[in-house]
């Protein structure tokens, strides 16, 4: 008969043999010892009648067993044994394999790993749900009411002196609640449009919208995500951090309050509390502050600009960008099925009221373009503090603004411009060279439409021959170093000549030196500088150092200021203030007071100082932002430098019949930009110049871009006439009665006194000679004497189409959009026209 199969399944064979019934392995264990000879060595013989006999169990618990699955039967479930184990079980032996215990050891882990996946998971999904259900509880609701009675506190500008300029208040204080059945309907569904098309079916957010916000901030886009009860809660808690929790909160507010309250009614509160911008809160007094109506009268095309205006109010003064919200917001209409394509195309954009209409104590005129500078200051970094956050505080700004100044440049634009045509445009910037501080601005006359002083970019003409002398001391050249004042003259690739409108009789000769060919302006001395000596590249980095930003913000566009399109090199057009010599009037005067300061550049400044309505908490305060302009590593040739480019400037005031009143000692450049078409015309005026106290940039121009520039008696404008006139008087009012300073004495460095002539004048060639290597102020590697080589931008590469003035679109009706062709598209190359001194 077959002997019972132990616990476990049957036993391979061993070493010893089979197992005997009852028995174990290994001398000594219960069954009794092995038989003589056996494995384990000798033993006691048994006595007949002991065998076969089974043993009892034994009363202590045996060893446990080696065989790990035998412990897993013991304290697992059949089941999980059933998913822990493949195949059949007679094919584990009591040791495992090398292999079977790594194959246990990954089942073992893995199954751990599957269990802390299932923890966690759950956790993620239950912890939010726990975190609103919490939230929700403990978090309240803001009231509209209380949310209305914070808002629009007076904002206060002061002059430098402390002396009030204006006080802007919400027009709408102590405004009236409207309800929601008082909106019109084209109200709502600009608001809708614009803002949340879903808003009456959404649970307080958009999760799509949400979703789409993310995807363009990872693009690197902008866009926001919030609908239009959390943008309520948003503006209601005054908390916009941008942070987890504090969006966390707004989400679990903007839902309570979708639950609490009808869609009708968190449309009315959020209508009645927004900033729409022009200082005014709520859409009842936008209406009013916009387009100078009642609500009730609003039409569909003003609901749409109104609608367009939340996204940022701060820019209610952008023209382009008002014109771009607008479209926006239409086409969002005829998208959602509001409006049909047919009424869409019959729409046109409303003209907002005058703000001097509509705001009470508000700056009109002028000066309406330094509280909008203020406020666009305010909004950048390190302040970033907008106007509706100015207004809830009801701040007090105190402005870098001089009051006699500011006085002064106004008087003197209408002094000189009386009696002369309307179509005329122009700008004045004053700013200190100590500090950066602006003393004076005039960006126009009305204070409503384009900023002439920061919102255009043009040619900047022979006014920015300044940074073709930086570019040249910083080569080693000096004020004496000897160029070819000849014209005409020819250079390598060019099918044109390069002409000079001064000096006709060419008295300065073949060997001008650089500081008479400054100030008698001569195109042939420049070019030949830059073409054959410090490339083009050289001088838009003098620009750039001396404080021209290296992008700027026009008409809501971003310009890469001194670069070709796409970015490309400047060619050597730059150096007669053509090609892509284009820069805003206000940077031009930032970058001569670097000249001023010695070669320190501070950043120029509107705000000083922000306080509370008390004036006892100081909220900002204006930290100087200072740097060496044209060498940080040796202070002395930064100062050098600057002080040999003022040495040059100085007789140009005098020379151009514009010289400051008493003897002050002043220092400038003029500069024109001809028509591409006429060299006989220019359409952009220049006069940039300053004192150790005070840098001030006058520009002339039309709307137009290239249109001819012409005064009351039909004559051509140049830097010294309108514009210099104009810089003469506000520096003359606005120094009156100061001290006067004088320029510290320049060191030369270079060539320094003027070469001593001993050649008629004649036509000479293309090069001009180096400077000897014992007269350089630096140690230079190479010959400036050879040609360009072919890395060095020498005016055959690509530029920009010069089309006059860069303004926002639509207040530019005839630009002339065609190019100037040729390898240098600078029009006074090939028509010899500049300033001339004036």
């Amino acid at each position: 008969m077959r002997p019972p199969m132990p616990p476990g399944g049957p036993r391979r064979p061993g070493p010893g043999g089979p197992v005997p019934p009852g028995g174990h392995l290994g001398a000594g264990g219960p069954g009794g010892p092995r038989r003589p000879g056996g494995p384990g060595g000798p033993g006691p013989d048994r006595r007949p009648g002991e065998e076969p006999t089974d043993m009892l169990p034994a009363l202590t618990p045996p060893p446990p067993p080696k065989r790990e699955p035998d412990l897993l039967t013991h304290r697992e479930a059949d089941e999980e044994i059933d998913a822990f184990y493949e195949g059949d079980e007679d094919d584990y032996d009591d040791e495992l394999t090398d292999d079977e215990e790594r194959a246990l050891r990954r089942k073992k882990i893995w199954r751990r790993v599957r269990r802390v996946s299932y923890v966690a998971l759950g956790l993620m999904i239950l912890s939010p749900v726990v975190a609103f259900a919490i939230a929700y509880q403990v978090i309240d609701v803001p009231n509209p009411e209380d949310v209305a009675a914070k808002q629009g506190k007076a904002i206060t500008l002061l002059y430098s002196d402390g002396s009030p300029m204006t006080t802007i208040a919400d027009s709408g204080s102590n405004r009236s609640m409207i309800t929601y059945e008082e909106l019109p309907e084209v109200v709502k569904n600009a608001v809708f449009a614009a803002e949340d098309p879903t808003f009456m079916t959404n649970p307080g957010f958009d999760f799509t919208a949400i979703a789409r916000a993310v995807w363009y901030q990872v693009k690197g886009g902008d866009s926001g995500g919030s609908g239009l009860t959390q943008q309520y809660v948003k503006k209601a808690t005054e908390d916009e951090s941008a942070t987890l929790t504090r969006k966390f909160n707004e989400m679990v507010r903007a839902y309570k309050m979708s639950k609490q309250q009808k869609k009708e009614d968190i449309l009315a509160a959020y209508l009645n509390t927004i900033y729409f911008g022009r200082s005014a809160y709520g859409v009842k007094t936008a209406a009013k502050m916009y387009f100078n109506k009642d609500l009730k009268d609003v039409s569909q095309a003003e609901a749409a600009l109104l609608a367009g205006m939340i996204q940022n109010p701060g820019r209610s003064e952008e023209t382009e960008y008002v014109k771009e919200r607008w479209e926006y917001v239409r086409g969002q209409l005829v998208k959602n099925g509001m409006i049909d394509q047919a009424t869409a195309d019959s729409m046109a954009q409303p003209p907002m009221a005058p703000l001097e209409e509509v705001t009470e104590n508000a700056l009109t005129g002028p000066r309406a373009f330094i509280q909008q500078q203020v406020f666009y200051e305010m909004a950048r970094e390190p302040i970033g503090m907008t106007q509706e956050d100015a207004g809830r505080k009801g701040v007090v700004i105190h402005t870098t603004i001089d009051k006699k100044m500011q006085q002064a440049a106004e008087d003197s634009v209408n002094e000189v411009m009386k009696g002369e045509p309307e179509e005329l445009k122009t700008s004045l910037t004053g700013i200190d060279p100590k500090s950066g501080a602006v003393l004076a601005y005039y960006g126009g006359s009305d204070g409503m439409g384009l900023d002439y002083a920061t919102g255009t970019i043009q040619e900047a003409g022979s006014s920015f021959k300044p940074f073709d002398l930086v570019a040249a001391l910083e080569d080693g050249f000096g004020l004496g170093s000897p160029f070819d004042g000849v014209s005409p003259k020819s250079f390598p690739g060019m099918d044109t000549k390069i002409r000079n409108a001064s000096d006709p009789q060419n008295k300065c000769g073949p060997e001008c030196p650089l500081r008479e060919a400054m100030k008698l302006s001569l195109n042939t001395v420049f070019y030949d500088l830059v073409f054959n000596h410090t490339g083009a590249e050289a001088v838009a980095e003098a620009a750039w150092a001396a404080g021209i930003p290296k992008q700027v913000s026009v008409g809501g566009q971003k310009i890469d200021t001194l670069l070709g399109e796409g970015g490309a090199k400047p060619n050597t057009g730059i150096a007669l203030g053509g090609d892509v010599a284009r820069v805003r009037p206000f940077d031009m005067a930032s970058a001569y007071a670097t000249f001023a300061a010695r070669g320190v550049h501070h950043e120029p400044f509107f705000v000083s100082k922000i306080t509370d309505s008390s004036g006892e908490t100081i909220l900002h305060q204006h930290i100087d932002q200072k740097r060496d302009a044209f060498d940080t590593t040796n202070s002395q040739l930064n100062r050098d430098i600057a002080d040999n480019v003022t040495e040059a400037l100085k007789p140009i005031p005098l020379h151009s019949k514009i010289a400051c009143a008493g003897n002050r000692e002043c220092a400038g450049k003029t500069g024109t930009h001809e028509l591409p078409d006429d060299a006989s015309q220019n359409s952009k005026a220049w006069m940039v110049g300053y004192t150790k106290s005070l840098s001030t940039s006058v520009w002339m121009g039309r709307n137009e871009g290239n249109v001819a520039l012409k005064n009351a008696a039909g004559q051509p404008i140049f830097g010294g006439g309108l514009p210099g006139q104009i810089w003469k008087k506000f520096m003359d009012k606005a120094l009156d009665g100061t001290p006067k300073e004088t320029f510290d004495k320049a060191k030369p460095l270079g060539q320094y006194n003027d070469p001593v002539k001993t050649t008629s004048a004649k036509p000479s060639t293309p090069s001009s000679a180096p400077p000897s290597s014992t007269s350089r102020s630096r140690e230079e590697d190479d010959d400036k004497s050879t040609p360009p080589s072919p890395s060095r931008s020498n005016g055959n590469s690509s530029s920009t189409p010069n089309t006059g003035i860069t303004c926002l679109p639509g207040l530019c009706p005839n630009p002339d959009p065609r190019p100037t062709g040729g390898p240098n598209p600078d029009p006074a190359i090939g028509g010899g026209r500049n300033d001339g001194g004036g």
